[in-house]
């Protein structure tokens, strides 16, 4: 059986410890900011720095390394260099977003992809919760990870600001999540410019003026934003 520690109690730290629980690993008590982590590699398979980005170079520092545990970190941006001095180091990071402990370990178990680098260790991990991988090496990450904070946190923002438009016409947030879900669906079936339409990709501009006109003007900034990105999936220019 594999054995696994954690270091950081977080939402993607608990969700990780919950779902490799269900797999059959064992995870030892996670670590927070009070415990002294300079033993936390002994005595296990992966030691895994689920803190945030800004401060895992200074956890992983303070770990004593130990030849036969991999150190892995779950950063989408940070590669390899930032788990010096361990010698086994690995990055795995969960293509999920991590709202809550609970709902993070459902959806780590439920056939996430995980972007992956480093000691092989990690394959195992992924294979456990059933997932699948996609290997980015260290120069890429940065790159890879501005991709990934557009499809999970930008649509959210994005949903943010329908919420605040529709919101005072009384229609419920829901009726556009179904509308954004069909969307999505679209895109898995045909790909982004096949499934694109709108007043941008048939160049309605007419249209597109009077949204403007009716949109408060600290909407304005995102609205132009969003329909330049149609126009560019379209082959459209700006008119």
């Amino acid at each position: 059986m594999r054995r696994v520690r954690i270091i950081g109690p977080g939402r993607a730290g608990s969700s990780l410890a919950a779902a490799l629980g269900r797999c059959g690993w064992s995870v030892e008590p996670l670590l927070g900011r009070d415990d002294d982590p300079s033993s936390a590699a002994e005595g296990v398979d992966l030691l895994v720095v689920a803190t945030p980005d800004r401060v895992v170079a200074d956890v992983a520092a303070s770990v004593g390394p130990d030849p036969d545990t991999v150190v892995a970190h779950l950063s989408g941006a940070l590669g390899l260099e930032a788990l010096a001095p361990h010698l086994r180091r690995a990055a795995c990071h969960p293509l999920v977003s991590l709202a809550d402990a609970d709902r993070g370990a459902d959806l780590l178990c439920g056939g996430a992809w995980f972007a992956v680098a480093g000691d092989p260790l990690v394959n195992e991990v992924v294979e456990a919760l059933g997932g699948r991988t996609v290997t980015v090496d260290d120069a890429d990450r940065s790159t890879y990870h501005a991709a990934a904070v557009l499809a999970s946190n930008h649509l959210v923002a994005l949903l943010g600001q329908v919420e605040r438009i529709a919101g005072p016409l009384g229609i419920p947030l829901d009726a556009f999540l179904d509308l954004a879900e069909g969307s999505l669906a679209n895109v898995r079936a045909l790909g982004p410019a096949d499934a694109l339409t709108g007043p941008a990709a048939r160049g309605d501009e007419a249209t597109i003026d009077r949204h403007l006109a009716a949109l408060s003007a600290d909407e304005h900034a995102a609205y132009k934003a969003l329909a330049d990105l149609a126009r560019r999936l379209a082959g459209r220019r700006r008119p």
